[in-house]
């Protein structure tokens, strides 16, 4: 089965599809209604995708709106947003289509009544034979083909926005089925024939970057790559979101938030996550931005319990250069018995071994207790076996007879018996 399709470059839609847009400036305009704030470089890649036709691959680290652009792009355009959303081991059957195995089933239970009907008034076994082959095809047609994501953007009656999120994460056996998708708008089912768009969908790709992609499925999209924004832009967006912080504290969160970013960190804060703060700082009346409100809620931003440590420490910092870092917001305080690697902003003098004892005054590792142990004349002369040493010190006599007993045991010779 084949359907064919028309593109007009101009229109790639056909004069029934969604309105395009009619500029760069009108991409910006339409995303900024619908809550996007698009720079000019991203507005520009969304403009052209919808001339030229081509899919947009979008890297960069999680949460710089990747996903969210595919959204905003579908709510824009009036287009149904299908998803495919990625994962490791990932193969065909979950992103393209798969047989509807519980009809297939109930047809076979049909087709076992009715078989001999079937054959009735065949003449040989070889007649029959066909006959019941060609039943059997009907379990291979679309009557039981169950269409996932790829598929069912193909085969829409309408334009769609088909984004295939974090295709980094799926293994590479997908993406050589995303290579036909891409190239020609078309996937092929072998059971079937090829499937071609009526309507061609806007296709999203987004990558956070773990690992590299294909130079085939790259040279078949327009590629764009996402970074954080810069502190200008970061704060447009959080005045957009309508989060309640006042403009100042906004300012002041973004730098520190841009702080945080600049630790090592296994996850650095995103867009989303500042956001979040925001609102979280605006719900609890927050009047100042302050270290110590700051680390009680350092959590939404934060994820990982080892990147939170090192974000505590780095916040009294990050909120004024020049402060004293008060003790109760070392990251030893937020219940952690267990030792600590911190970075550059530690406190690394101290050393936590299990449960932590600041009176440095004591003995912790018992120097003087094994050094004690060694002194000379520690225990009495008998002890080392010195000439003539008592035997009431507890030293056990053994009889001649134990000896020779022991000495035989030994084979004679003196050497333990293996």
């Amino acid at each position: 089965m084949s359907l064919h399709l028309a593109v007009d470059p101009d229109n790639a839609d056909g004069d029934d599809g969604p309105v395009q847009f009619a500029d760069v400036a009108d991409v910006v305009e339409k995303f900024a209604d619908a809550g996007y704030l698009a720079d000019q470089r991203l507005a520009t890649t969304v403009f052209l995708q919808s001339r030229l036709g081509k899919p947009i691959l979008l890297e960069g680290p999680a949460g710089v709106g990747k996903t969210q652009l595919a959204k905003t792009l579908a709510e824009v355009t009036g287009r149904e947003l299908l998803r495919l959303q990625c994962y490791e081991g990932q193969d065909e059957t979950t992103a393209l289509y798969e047989w509807d195995y519980g009809k297939q089933l109930l047809y076979t239970q049909v087709l076992r009544e009715k078989i001999s009907q079937v054959v009735a008034d065949a003449t040989t076994l070889s007649e029959a034979v066909d006959r019941i082959g060609a039943e059997e095809s009907v379990f291979f047609s679309e009557r039981f083909l169950a269409p996932r994501p790829l598929l069912e953007a193909v085969r829409s009656e309408t334009p769609v926005v088909l984004l295939v999120d974090e295709v980094d994460r799926a293994d590479e056996a997908l993406e050589a089925v995303l290579l036909e998708l891409l190239a020609e708008y078309q996937v092929s089912v072998p059971e079937i024939g090829t499937f071609v768009a009526t309507h061609q969908p806007m296709i999203v790709l987004t990558s956070n970057n773990t690992r590299d992609l294909s130079a085939a499925l790259k040279r078949r999209c327009l590629h764009l790559s996402l970074d954080y924004p810069d502190a200008a832009r970061e704060l447009e967006i959080i005045k957009s979101k309508n989060t309640g912080l006042s403009e100042t504290l906004a300012a002041k969160l973004v730098e520190i938030v841009r702080g945080l970013r600049e630790l090592d960190l296994r996850k650095a804060p995103s867009i989303s996550e500042a956001i979040d703060w925001a609102r979280t700082l605006a719900v609890l009346g927050a009047e100042d931005l302050t270290a110590e409100v700051l680390s009680q809620t350092a959590n939404v931003v934060v994820k990982y319990d080892r990147d939170l440590s090192r974000a505590l420490d780095a916040l009294p910092k990050l909120v004024d250069p020049n402060a004293e870092v008060p003790e109760h917001l070392h990251s030893h305080d937020y219940g952690h018995s267990h030792s600590h690697s911190h970075g550059p902003h530690s406190h690394g003098e101290h050393s936590h071994d299990g449960d932590h004892d600041h009176d440095h005054g004591k003995d912790h590792r018992g120097t003087a207790k094994r050094a004690a142990m060694d002194e000379p004349g520690r225990h009495g002369d008998e002890y080392y076996g010195s000439p003539g040493a008592k035997s009431d010190a507890g030293t056990r006599q053994v009889s001649a007879s134990q000896g020779s007993r022991s000495f035989k045991a030994r084979g004679g010779k003196g050497k333990r018996p293996f």
